[in-house]
């Protein structure tokens, strides 16, 4: 049994799985900024869902569900339906490609994430070892 996506549980497991990959820690070796990855109400989700990630030079330091997405002040934000989570983490769709046509929608700077293409593709990498269970 998987764990369920975006929840504390799932976040924690996410930590451990970038800080165990050396094919992160190399790509973002330079990297830096913390995330609000945001499950948009619909189908399974009645609400938006904020799942906050801090990842800092290779590691993660820290993720956790946020209720109030006003009590931290994040880098970015990237925003997408349940479905387009899913096909990201089953590598059906490249997240950049996705922020690029829209599937995924950014708010923060893009050039800053569009220096670091690999580091994005490791991080997904790293997200599909986590053993997901998704809403039905």
């Amino acid at each position: 049994m998987g764990i369920k996506f975006a929840t504390d549980e799932w976040g924690k497991a996410l930590v451990a799985a970038v800080n165990s990959s050396d094919a992160y820690a190399k790509a973002a070796a330079n990297w830096e900024g913390d995330f609000y990855f945001i499950t948009t109400a619909g189908p399974g989700v009645p609400q938006d869902h904020y799942l906050y990630l801090d990842l800092w030079h290779g590691k993660a330091r820290d993720a956790f569900v946020v209720d109030d997405p006003s009590t931290k002040k994040v880098a970015f934000e990237l925003r997408a339906p349940l479905d387009v989570w899913r096909k990201v983490l089953e590598k059906k769709i490249d997240p950049i490609r996705g922020i690029m046509s829209g599937q995924l929608k950014l708010k923060g700077n893009m050039m800053t994430v569009l220096k670091a293409p690999k580091a994005a593709t490791e991080l997904v990498a790293c997200a599909s070892k986590v053993d997901t269970e998704w809403p039905q």
